[in-house]
């Protein structure tokens, strides 16, 4: 048997293994696209089925393919290409681009048309030269998501450069190649072929990595979120007030804390149902999420009970405060054409880096009923709390423990 005809059936070998896991991992992909709903799979298990059957009749017909229908093939595959780039974008939330998607396969055709014949080894550079461009629209895409903490997003990134990388591998070594009497020729197109597997098995492992991390990043952020107002609950407003207090103590910066309670809520459940009082709930977390900064952190922590953390002094949250205030009676509510007295009272209470956010609230909370048995209707601020060292809080803890202290309404709404 020729030396040649070993290393010929190994490389159509792998291409009929990338053709076939291919075609699995496509189908594969499209059935949990049925299953989760998630469009950017149906998107990459087109591209995978597309590019399985470019293979394929590649394959099945190699030079009797005659010269049209090789560069229709050969398109086929560069539009599979684009289309997984493509698929990345609807991943992020992005439009498809079919302009950019089509562009690769329109400039293989010209080329065919306006360079005939072209030389076997240009022909082949400039197909690893699309494909390699895709390859790196691809990581560039998912590097535009640099800003979000995947797991999963390093290796998203990595894996198409290296595919890139190795299909520009003949277009760097064409001229050194030449310069020393050698071709680029079967050596190179096994190692393609391996490649491809690896690429093809390597992309959907990372795929199913990137959309499992996004279900437990979704699922973790419905847990936190309150659904009827859509501010943070009670849960999500404790992990973020300690990250944002945390923060503003390493930079010096003092924090404050609102505690919000609306005037008269339970008689609006008694009188007009739980469905009015549903929307009095959220036209106060419009009114409070309008008034407030988008750096300021608010939660709903009980019933009708509300809280705010700004990172700022105390006259500035004061200020803050009469916004809402303000913003909510001015709501103009009407229940079966009878206007509702859409009235809050405020509890506010401030204190410089590495205040206790459990000393902040019991401030707070207490400044609260003093604004209630004051009217209601108003804004009530406490004594600017002096922060604890750790030994002060351990301490005072410690003497809570022993002598069976019983809460004050003040501490019923702690975080």
């Amino acid at each position: 048997m020729p030396a040649g005809s070993h290393l010929s059936l190994d490389i159509s070998t792998l291409y009929l293994i990338a053709t076939l896991a291919a075609a699995l991992l496509g189908m594969m992909l499209l059935f949990f696209w049925r299953q989760e709903k998630i469009p950017a799979l149906g998107w990459w298990g087109a591209a995978y089925l597309i590019g399985a059957a470019s293979i394929a009749l590649w394959i099945a017909g190699g030079d009797h393919l005659g010269k049209w229908l090789s560069v229709a093939v050969s398109a086929v595959g560069f539009f599979a290409c684009g289309l997984v780039w493509d698929a990345a974008r609807v991943f992020h939330g992005r439009h498809p681009n079919w302009i950019i998607v089509l562009a690769g396969p329109a400039l293989w055709a010209a080329a065919m048309l306006a360079l005939d014949p072209l030389d076997p080894e240009k022909r082949m550079m400039l197909s690893a030269g699309i494909v390699a461009g895709y390859a790196a629209l691809t990581a560039s895409e998912l590097w535009r998501e640099r800003r979000k903490s995947l797991r999963a997003r390093w290796p998203a990134i990595i894996v198409p450069l290296l595919h890139g990388a190795v299909l520009v591998m003949p277009i760097v070594l064409g001229d050194l190649m030449r310069a020393t009497g050698g071709t680029i020729g079967a050596g190179w197109v096994a190692m393609f072929a391996a490649e491809l597997v690896l690429y093809a098995v390597g992309t959907v492992f990372i795929i199913f990595l990137l959309v499992s991390e996004r279900t437990v990043s979704a699922h973790k952020t419905a847990a936190s979120i309150d659904p009827l107002t859509g501010l943070l609950n009670r849960r999500g407003f404790g992990e973020a007030t300690s990250r944002m207090i945390e923060r503003e103590a390493k930079a010096g910066r003092s924090v404050t804390v609102m505690i919000f309670d609306i005037d008269h809520f339970k008689s609006v459940n008694d009188r007009f149902g739980h469905a009015a009082g549903d929307d009095i709930l959220k036209v106060f977390a419009h009114s409070i999420t309008t008034s407030l900064r988008i750096t300021d952190l608010v939660g709903r922590v009980g019933g009708e009970e509300f809280a705010a953390l700004l990172p700022c002094a105390m006259d500035e949250a004061l200020l803050a405060a009469e916004r809402v205030r303000e913003a909510f009676e001015a709501s103009g509510v009407c229940v079966d054409d009878e206007p509702l007295a859409t009235t809050v009272s405020i509890g506010v209470a401030g204190g410089p880096a590495n205040t206790e956010l459990e000393v902040l609230m019991a401030s707070a909370d207490t400044a609260l009923y003093q604004a209630k048995r004051g009217g209601r209707n108003r804004v009530e601020a406490a004594a600017e709390q002096r922060p604890l060292s750790l030994g002060e809080t351990r301490r005072k803890m410690a003497g809570a423990s022993h002598h069976d202290v019983h809460p004050t309404p003040a501490m019923e709404i702690r975080i």
